[in-house]
């Protein structure tokens, strides 16, 4: 989220216009429409890899009303061995309200995540489940800190008896999650984000982020996540890197494929370059 959103913790690129121009022109208002894209190394959402351990493009779009609301998508490439039989892309549409109260803000509202085509099937149901998922989120920030609580409308990224009676199968035993078929669903699944964003100058960016998911009814899958990272502006385009890390069980958090299976939690450096416009 994997979104944030996540959408880069990119710097905007800044415009300074000329002396002569600034004497005969009133400056422009900025524009409610905002668009956004990034190369990444590793699409990681709440710490775990989205992309086998490999490199996304991501982009996306912002619209905001000066009364606070807003709109806005985000895609990103992901991997078909992890969102199974899909069209290898998540596209998330969410909207909400922000507001500034000074050094003060606040952000509530709703996102969903897409992925078409992707479903997972099993050997314990004659029918397929989405991976697609529902959340709300209210955040609250301070200068350079901020903090979102994610909760889920839906079943977490589809998690349910059905998913868990073959999708989740442990890398060490074989078990699956699930294996009676009688634990149900995972509505309710929560994740709580805390993040620094301090600048240095006006070009430099240090980050700092915590994050914790506490999965419904699956214990097992409730992990932590870490980062820190810095961000450069070069000509108003976004330069980061970023620790990344988490304590995600390695039994359960891991993406089979071609080339063996891939620990998706484990601690890794995601290069990002991106641009606002």
């Amino acid at each position: 989220m994997r979104k944030s959103i996540l959408a880069l913790s990119v710097a905007a690129a800044l415009t300074v216009p000329g002396l002569a121009a600034a004497q005969t022109a009133p400056a422009a208002a900025p524009s409610p429409l905002t668009g956004n894209m990034a190369l990444v190394s590793d699409y990681r959402f709440r710490g775990i890899s989205q992309t086998y351990i490999g490199p996304a493009i991501q982009g996306g779009f912002d619209y905001g009303h000066p009364s606070g609301f807003y709109v806005g998508n985000w895609n990103s490439s992901v991997s078909s061995l992890l969102f199974t039989g899909g069209s290898g892309i998540e596209m998330d549409f969410y909207g909400g309200y922000k507001k500034s109260f000074g050094d003060f803000g606040i952000d509530v509202g709703y996102l969903y995540y897409y992925y078409p085509k992707a479903a997972f099937t099993n050997a314990y149901t004659t029918g397929t489940g989405k991976f697609d998922n529902q959340e709300l989120y209210l955040g609250a920030s301070w200068k350079w800190l901020s903090g979102k609580l994610f909760y889920s409308l839906s079943d977490y990224f589809g998690l349910n008896s059905d998913q868990a009676g073959g999708y989740w199968v442990n890398q060490t035993t074989s078990a699956v999650l699930d294996p009676v078929g009688d634990k149900g669903n995972s509505k309710g699944t929560y994740y709580f984000d805390i993040t620094a964003t301090f600048p240095v100058n006006d070009k430099l960016n240090l980050i700092g982020h915590y994050g914790m998911l506490k999965v419904k009814t699956y214990s097992e899958l409730d992990y932590n996540d870490w980062k820190l990272g810095v961000t450069y502006d070069l000509g108003g385009w976004a330069l980061g890197a970023s620790y990344i890390s988490t304590d995600a069980e390695k039994d359960w958090y891991y993406t089979a494929g071609s080339k063996g299976n891939k620990n998706t939690g484990e601690g890794t450096v995601v290069l990002s370059v991106g641009k606002t416009f």
